[in-house]
């Protein structure tokens, strides 16, 4: 692997010593490593072309995105270094480069004395980090749209995600099917709920934004002595987007008692003091540019982005876990389990929910 990352590096222009190489084990798709060499850190990273096949779009995106951030940061005399991903070109002028094996290679500077947190306990640090993806938002609210290509067609079109299960439900190609009758139901009984912003986008009742579209809490890097955050990342999916997917995703993922994959359904839980925590500082970071129908999106969001996820996690066990890395045969079921939970404690919650968003909006 040493020689492989050290040719990785070459082809971007970084030669010198390689002094450590650390495996970086967030996320699902890509495979990142921390390359130290010549006392600079890098992170060297796979992109996933099954996942993201037009690798020219993804980095168009990427790249016109991060040099808005950079110019944003400038502006305001906010230091930009830390703050935005700095990605490296290639010796052809392109933000990648593809080994002799057809496989699909970036480079860009490692943030350093920073952190990703999977599960949060502290209300603060999740209140800062809802302040980052707002305030993500805030900053590309000027950002033309447009330019954006749609990386993952249909990525969070909630109808398509559940045609795409039904259609996963008639092939059974892992032939797993019938381990999932409870699971198939379940969502089945909410197509309605699915359906909720799509209709309403249809309807031109929501804005686009530019959103992130997978904003985990673990996409944020927190600084290691502040606890302060400092950066998003994780760029993939940046395109046109509604500020409820951004919100909802989050909090499906940070407002979670346990970890996604957790088998012990016992220790899943919808926090809601994690919920508040969250939403005062997304509310707040958009700084009061939210309308007053996408506020009341919000709560729906974080209902119909769980379900989508959970979606997703149950067609890829019943398609033989093509699609997330998958540890163990049941690791795709599981992480579907979660979700379910989460979704029913959600719509246990909504209006108690709905009166926080209510409450920071003000």
């Amino acid at each position: 692997m040493e020689k492989k990352l050290a040719q990785v590096l070459t082809q971007f222009g970084i030669r010198g010593t390689i002094q450590s190489i650390h495996y970086i084990r967030t996320g699902h798709i890509n495979q990142t490593y921390e390359v130290t060499i010549s006392g600079k850190s890098y992170c060297v990273q796979t992109i996933n072309t099954y996942v993201f096949p037009n690798v020219d779009q993804v980095m168009e995106n990427i790249l016109s995105v991060t040099e808005h951030l950079r110019n944003k940061l400038n502006l305001r005399g906010d230091e930009s270094y830390r703050h935005v991903l700095r990605f490296h070109s290639a010796r052809d002028g392109k933000g990648y480069w593809i080994d002799d094996a057809g496989k699909c290679w970036r480079v860009y500077d490692f943030v350093d004395n920073a952190m990703s947190y999977n599960i949060a306990d502290d209300l603060q640090i999740l209140t800062d980090a809802g302040q980052a993806f707002g305030n993500f938002q805030k900053l590309l609210s000027d950002f033309d749209g447009n330019r954006l290509h749609e990386t993952i067609l249909n990525f969070h079109n909630t109808s398509q995600r559940y045609a795409n299960l039904e259609a996963g439900i008639k092939r059974n190609e892992s032939g797993r099917l019938s381990n999932v009758t409870r699971e198939v139901e379940f969502f089945r009984a909410r197509t309605d709920t699915a359906n909720y912003l799509v209709d309403r986008l249809a309807r031109k009742e929501l804005p686009l934004r530019v959103t992130h579209n997978d904003t985990k809490f673990n996409n944020i890097l927190i600084d290691k002595d502040t606890k302060k955050p400092l950066c998003v990342i994780d760029l993939d999916t940046i395109m046109p987007g509604l500020s409820a997917y951004d919100f909802g995703d989050a909090i499906r993922f940070c407002a979670n008692s346990a970890a996604e994959d957790e088998p012990d359904l016992s220790k899943v839980h919808f926090c809601m003091d994690k919920f508040e925590a969250f939403t005062k500082g997304f509310i707040g970071g958009a700084d009061g540019f939210f309308t007053d129908a996408e506020l009341d999106s919000m709560v729906w969001g974080c209902i119909i982005m769980t379900l989508e996820c959970g979606s997703r996690f149950l067609l890829d066990y019943i398609d033989g876990d093509k699609y997330f890395h998958a540890d163990y045969p049941e690791h795709n079921l599981d992480r579907a389990h979660t979700q379910m939970k989460l979704v029913e404690e959600m719509e246990a919650r909504f209006d108690e929910m709905h009166q926080i968003v209510k409450k920071y909006a003000k």
